[in-house]
């Protein structure tokens, strides 16, 4: 028999929405996924900066998680492109790198959540479920 998906706060329901995760490391975006889809997230990926603009506007996701260092275009540009149009989609942005400017800097573009590398799944579930169904 294989296990029922973990509850969250007792509901598994995530009101269909979409969540875009742009990062160019298969294993986060992997263990990302995997939780996310476990709480009925719809998931969409993009392993560069270029993509996950196309993807982003083809698709209107409900909310961007993006690295901050990618290849072909950084979080940094992806962050400024989306959060410059209307209606744009609340944004966390994950990183390994521990300056302080940069968390400013990303900050000052619009990015919702900060997250380092490396950061428990719970705390970006929370994230997640707080910027896109208002959870607190």
């Amino acid at each position: 028999m294989s296990p029922r998906p973990m509850r969250y706060d007792g509901q598994v329901e995530s009101n269909g929405k979409t969540v875009l995760l742009v990062d160019d490391d298969n294993e986060i975006v992997a263990s990302m996924r995997a939780v996310l889809e476990s709480k009925g997230f719809r998931i969409l990926t993009a392993s560069d900066g270029n993509a996950g603009l196309a993807i982003a506007e083809r698709e209107n996701p409900d909310l961007i998680v993006v690295d901050m260092m990618m290849p072909k275009k950084s979080g940094f540009l992806v962050v400024e492109k989306i959060k410059r149009s209307t209606n744009a989609p609340p944004m966390i942005m994950i990183t390994a790198n521990e300056g302080s400017r940069h968390r400013a800097y990303a900050e000052l573009l619009g990015v919702d959540t900060y997250l380092r590398k490396p950061f428990a799944m719970e705390k970006l579930v929370d994230e997640v479920r707080r910027l896109t169904l208002g959870d607190q």
